[in-house]
């Protein structure tokens, strides 16, 4: 690890201010990514502002008819919460698939959110769910956020405080874990709403999470697994690597994909 300087913030105030006034600064909160990052000399802020100290950053609650989820939620307190259980089991669920214990109990929604990993599980809860993502400075549609690999349309100085999910009628996410890691090596989060059905797939794009338009199109007419049957996913894109070519992503997609109509329809 290199020197850094390390801030210490109270406020929401303190700490976009702190980021403001240093350029290569970066905030911090459960530290499960940008710390590797960091060992590895991936990422060199020169500053750190951490925002654990912030209150009011972590509450889980109802708000309408909408799922508020505060930035600094654990994805361990999501798991056990009794109000994600009921208004999104699924969500739930997808974040006690996330990591080991440790992990899990460190992690954040928020900085899941805006690190955009290839690979997490939230991107494409976000995505299939319709989220609107809170920050300090505007509310942002879960479409219009994620800009690709390790990439959102966060400014410097702005935080995400919260991320709001609409309730769906139905929604399942399913996994095909790296045994190692923990991370998606290909997942795929199903929602249906009154006005149809969303499709995100996380682990397999280059760019990190997106949408499946035309499994959305069939699902939406017919909510079964044979709905999605004969329609293939075209590998230009999609990622490549020691843990699973192309070829077998868009293989595994189809298949999580229908696992995920499965468990949404019990």
């Amino acid at each position: 690890m290199y020197e850094f300087t390390y801030h210490g913030a109270r406020a929401l105030d303190e700490a976009t201010a702190l980021l403001a006034e240093n350029g290569d600064a970066k905030p911090i909160a459960g530290g499960q990514s940008l710390l590797p990052m960091m060992k590895f000399r991936l990422a060199s802020p020169s500053d750190l502002v951490d925002l654990n100290k912030i209150a009011g950053l972590n509450g889980i609650a109802m708000e309408g008819d909408l799922l508020a989820i505060g930035a600094m939620a654990r994805h361990a307190e999501v798991h056990v919460s009794p109000v994600v259980q009921q208004a999104i089991p699924a969500l739930a669920a997808l974040a006690g698939l996330i990591g080991d214990p440790a992990v899990r109990h460190r992690g954040t929604l928020g900085g899941s959110l805006a690190n955009n990993d290839p690979n997490a599980d939230y991107p494409a809860a976000a995505l299939a769910l319709g989220a609107t993502i809170v920050t300090t400075k505007r509310e942002i549609a879960a479409d219009d956020f994620f800009a690709g690999l390790f990439e959102t349309v966060l400014e410097p100085d702005e935080l995400i405080t919260k991320a709001r999910f609409p309730v769906p009628q139905k929604a399942a996410y399913q996994k095909f874990r790296n045994p190692a890691s923990r991370y998606a090596i290909v997942g795929v989060f199903v929602a249906t709403f009154s006005d149809g059905v969303r499709v995100a797939v996380t682990g397999a794009g280059t760019s990190g999470a997106f949408r499946l338009p035309e499994f959305e199109a069939a699902l939406t007419g017919r909510f079964e697994p044979a709905a999605l049957e004969g329609i293939s996913v075209p590998e230009d894109g999609l990622a490549s690597d020691i843990h699973a070519s192309a070829e077998y992503r868009a293989h595994l997609i189809g298949v999580m994909a229908r696992r995920a109509v499965a468990a949404a329809n019990g």
